[in-house]
């Protein structure tokens, strides 16, 4: 286990401030040193400190296997003693998604949003350019997946593709990365650049601070709910809550990112704005799947919160969680693909066990 100094730096988000930080080899041997004497905070912070000065490949691959090795070394906080938890609706009665401006995304905005109707749309989440670069980033990240298919090495791929190796007590299986491809998918920790790039954005933004705030404790992520997105005009579409994947008790928050202009010209998302306290029936009222929630039960239950469209330019956010109740949006019209991150992020005290975690 880490040290109390350890976990306590990382729970509270903190940065290294090493004057001469080692870079490439000499960092990667620095990091060695340090998970030895069990400090592996540490040696995430030193290597992303190195790679903030110096992009490295392989420094970028190792950060994704430390992360997730970090995640055994928290110490245990028990969050949140009431869950869900509570916040004063300032949004008011609203037939739309709540907005606020990127700036304007705190705590208490986010807990009032997905608490009382169900999501949070933060515009401008990240500035247009960064956008452009992470969209520019994730079409990188299906070129090097799809010529990892075709058996080009990984040595090739990477850093672009290089998925990431759990350890033995999180089983994974060859099908379950294949299913994420063939549905326009690439998990972000399979991408080591696309994930040191993502964490970046979202300690710029102050992202860590509002959703520690929400859960009571340092949120953890996960490589199979951490997925960079090109969805088709030509996509299938069907109602869902992702906690019937994912199972009870758990504590969540998805960060819908979209990465291109959607919802008109391309698939976007169509959602009912309203609470849920738990999971829907599946697979009843004309549903396709047994996970699925069915078309009758979606209108029985959108009676009092009509299911609405979005319109989401690069660049904007929505922020739900495990029973929100949401399906891509696509209509026969559309024209362009669709890029984006979701990226959803636990409570390490309620982590589901189907789950691969990754520290945050």
């Amino acid at each position: 286990m880490a040290t109390t100094t350890d976990s306590a730096a990382h729970q509270a988000h903190s940065e290294p401030s090493v004057p001469d930080v080692p870079l490439g080899k000499e960092a990667l041997a620095a990091a060695s040193a340090l998970v030895e004497q069990g400090r592996v905070f540490e040696a995430v912070d030193l290597l992303t400190e190195a790679n903030r000065r110096k992009p490295a490949g392989g420094i970028e691959r190792r950060l994704v296997q430390l992360r997730h090795q970090a995640f055994a070394h928290l110490t245990p906080r028990p969050g949140r003693e009431v869950w869900p938890p509570r916040f004063d609706d300032v949004f008011g009665h609203l037939d739309a998604p709540p907005e606020v401006d990127a700036g304007d995304l705190t705590t208490t905005t986010l807990g009032a949003g997905i608490q009382n109707h169900g999501c949070l749309l933060v515009r401008n989440f990240v500035p247009p350019a960064v956008a452009t670069e992470l969209r520019e980033g994730a079409e990188q990240a299906f070129e090097a997946q799809a010529a990892r298919h075709d058996g080009v090495p990984v040595t090739e791929t990477a850093p672009w593709y290089a998925p990431i190796n759990p350890g033995p007590e999180y089983p994974l299986t060859f099908g379950e990365r294949w299913w994420i491809k063939d549905g326009g998918g690439v998990w972000t920790a399979d991408s080591p650049r696309m994930f040191f790039r993502l964490l970046e954005v979202f300690r710029t933004v102050g992202l860590g601070d509002v959703l520690a705030g929400y859960m009571g404790e340092r949120p953890a992520l996960s490589v199979k709910k951490c997925t960079l997105r090109r969805v088709p005009v030509d996509t299938g579409t069907d109602w869902h809550q992702d906690g019937s994947f994912l199972g009870q008790g758990i504590r969540t928050v998805n960060v819908w990112l979209a990465l291109s202009d959607c919802g008109v010209d391309a698939p976007g998302l169509d959602v009912v704005p309203k609470r849920f306290d738990e999971v829907l029936p599946t697979g009843t009222d004309g549903a396709k799947f047994d996970w699925s929630v069915g078309p009758g039960m979606v209108e029985r239950v959108s009676a009092d919160a009509p299911v609405v469209r979005p319109t989401f330019a690069a660049g904007d956010a929505l922020l739900f969680d495990e029973v929100f109740l949401h399906r891509t949006g696509v209509s026969p019209d559309m024209t362009k693909e669709r890029f984006a991150i979701e990226t959803w992020f636990f409570a390490p005290s309620t982590y589901p066990h189907s789950q691969i975690p990754i520290s945050f």
